[in-house]
Parts: structure tokens; sequence; C-alpha cells
């Protein structure tokens, strides 16, 4: 992940609603939930209000869609967060990596 993509992202995830959503998204697994539960998880909101969020949140590479017969399913693209995690890391304490190692844990 290059610095724009990380910019793109955490732009993303700056709002409420939109990492309340991603959260969610990494919770129920790969294989994700269907727009109408990501809502109600969410406190019933509208799907055109859902259809904004998620909209922004693929943009940004951090959610994934597929369809399902009538539904489309959402999911966290884990592979772009993990990116993202990683080019916070990545200089990790300027060469010294065990002063990290307690929000390498974090994680686990």
């Amino acid at each position: 992940m290059d610095e724009a993509q990380a910019l793109t992202a955490f732009a993303a995830l700056s709002q409420e609603t939109r990492l309340r959503i991603v959260r969610l998204l990494v919770t129920a697994g790969p294989e994700g939930l269907a727009a109408g539960a990501i809502g109600e998880a969410m406190g019933g909101a509208s799907s055109s209000r859902m259809s904004f969020h998620l909209g922004q949140l693929q943009q940004a590479g951090l959610v994934t869609s597929r369809r399902n017969g009538r539904s489309i399913l959402y999911s966290a693209a884990y592979p772009a967060l993990s990116g993202l995690v990683d080019f916070l890391m990545r200089d990790c304490c300027q060469g010294h990596p065990a002063v990290c190692a307690p929000a390498g844990a974090a994680g686990s």
C-alpha cells in the first residue's frame, strides 16, 4: 500500500458509520453480510444511507461485494486492511521492531 492508498483508506474510515461497518464486516468473516443486515446492525439505517457508506468503503478498497441471488453480500477486504496496518508499521520504531511488539501482539 502506498501513501495515496493509505490516505484514501483513512479518509473512508474517519467517519463513524463507515468505521463501524468495517469492524462489523471483519467480525462477520469472509462470508460477509447482506446490505440489509448491515443496515439493521447500524441501528436500522436506510438502504440509501448504507449504499452511500458501502460505496465509499468499496471505493477505498476496504470492502468487497458479490451478488448472491437477489442480495448483495459485503465482506471486509482483508488484504487491504492488512496492507493498511503494514503501511503504519512498515518503518516501526526506526529499526527497533521489538518496541512495536505490543502493537503486533494486540492483533493476534
